[in-house]
């Protein structure tokens, strides 16, 4: 696999996503996957999550995601970009 097919994407989540284990159910969803990177709350109420692998694995677990937490969820944000590679697994911040 080369670098060109692995991607980063960064997604906020905004809609009632804190005090639901939303942070919880992505890490537990994250190691099904081929993924790396991390998910914390914001201060506005939002979360933010970061991850990296091969595109087909981090359309699938963020398709994971949304199944799973999709009713919490009333907008996000996401930006795509090359995979940077400084990511070890996949981790909750705080």
């Amino acid at each position: 696999m080369s670098q060109s097919d692995r991607q980063q994407r960064e997604l906020y989540y905004a809609g009632s996503v804190q005090g639901v284990g939303f942070r919880y159910t992505v890490r537990s969803l994250a190691r099904g996957f081929e993924v790396a990177g991390f998910v914390r709350n914001l201060s506005d109420g939002r979360v933010h999550l970061v991850t990296e692998g091969e595109a087909e694995e981090v359309v699938a677990f963020l398709d994971a995601v949304r199944a799973e937490m999709g009713h919490y969820i009333s907008d996000v944000e996401e930006k795509v970009r090359p995979a940077a590679g400084r990511f070890q697994g996949f981790e909750i911040r705080h």
